[in-house]
């Protein structure tokens, strides 16, 4: 790693960009004041708009010639101008390695600088708003307003535009919580993120008992199931999964474990979706469809945290109108 931090690749990049500059620079010198000697044609001089004129010996079907002319001077003064603005924005602007720029501009710069202004000018507003609990702010039509804003740009990607989610992702337009749907519990689900994983439990289990708990975790929400196995695995699910899910199965928000009564499934009620989630677990891999909330402490501040969940609050609660 030490290899991409060293300053060899700061050289580097600064040799590859003037080297690359000056080589143009070259080339707009050499060609500009290349001709064609007597006699090094392969082609005699042809009778061209302005006189005689060589050509450079390339020709095509037969009597296309390729006349020696030079660059039109416009053309070559853009391609200096060029040259110039970038040897200057390279100067004033960071491009070169590790050199910042006489201006030491950064995005990331620009971006704080940009925020902290909107924050400023906003500064009143969220404070109104941060001092309301989120069934006030719901009530509000302006500050639910805000916060479905709020939640289009950050938790839209992972819960839909409609907040109904998909597989691996919580709808948040139902009664069904993994972690508690009151107020401070979002809040703080917002705030600090979630990590809640389920561990692989198939070498434990063996295929016949991954296959029993199974038939056992669809009987308790009334799905199809293999009675005989049902039974075999309600032993099985009491000593390995209820210190998670409880010994009914109905969950454990403290945890984030889901409630398994209920007709609600983040990945899928299947038999081999199921199956798939106790033989491998759910892992925070997103790359294997098994994500992690995020923590938005330091995206969005205590205000927009305050108005995004009032938004998701409402989205299963009919606040009062406003009045």
């Amino acid at each position: 790693m030490s290899d991409f931090t060293s300053n060899f690749w700061s050289w580097y990049v600064i040799v590859l960009t003037v080297g690359g500059m000056a080589y143009c620079a070259y080339l707009l010198l050499a060609t500009g004041r290349m001709k064609v000697k007597p006699g090094q044609s392969a082609a005699p001089p042809v009778k061209g708009p302005a006189g005689a004129v060589e050509t450079t010996g390339h020709t095509w079907d037969g009597d296309l010639a390729e006349y020696n002319n030079p660059l039109p001077r416009w053309w070559m003064w853009l391609f200096w101008i060029t040259i110039a603005f970038s040897a200057g924005y390279l100067v004033v602007y960071p491009g070169l390695g590790k050199f910042p720029g006489v201006f030491g501009w950064t995005s990331t710069g620009a971006y704080n600088a940009e925020t902290a202004e909107a924050d400023a000018r906003l500064k009143p507003l969220y404070d109104k708003y941060l001092a309301m609990a989120l069934p006030a702010i719901a009530a509000d039509t302006e500050g639910r307003a805000m916060g479905e804003r709020i939640f289009l740009v950050n938790c839209a990607p992972c819960h839909g535009s409609d907040a109904r989610g998909s597989i691996g992702f919580p709808n948040l337009t139902d009664s069904d919580w993994l972690y508690g749907g009151e107020p401070e519990a979002i809040v703080t689900s917002i705030t600090e993120g979630r990590m809640g994983v389920m561990p692989a439990l198939g070498p434990t289990l063996g295929d016949e008992g991954v296959k029993n708990v199974v038939a056992y975790v669809r009987s308790l929400s009334g799905l199809a199931h293999d009675g005989p196995k049902a039974q075999l695995g309600k032993p099985l699910f009491e000593q390995i999964c209820a210190a998670c899910h409880g010994p009914a199965g109905k969950g454990n928000q403290a945890v984030g474990a889901p409630n398994l009564t209920d007709q609600v499934w983040i990945y899928g009620s299947s038999e081999a979706t199921i199956a798939e989630g106790i033989n491998k677990g759910r892992h925070l891999n997103m790359a294997e469809g098994h994500p992690a909330m995020p923590s938005f402490k330091n995206v969005l501040g205590p205000a927009r945290i305050n108005l995004v969940g009032a938004y998701v609050w409402s989205l299963s609660n009919k606040p009062p109108a406003a009045k």
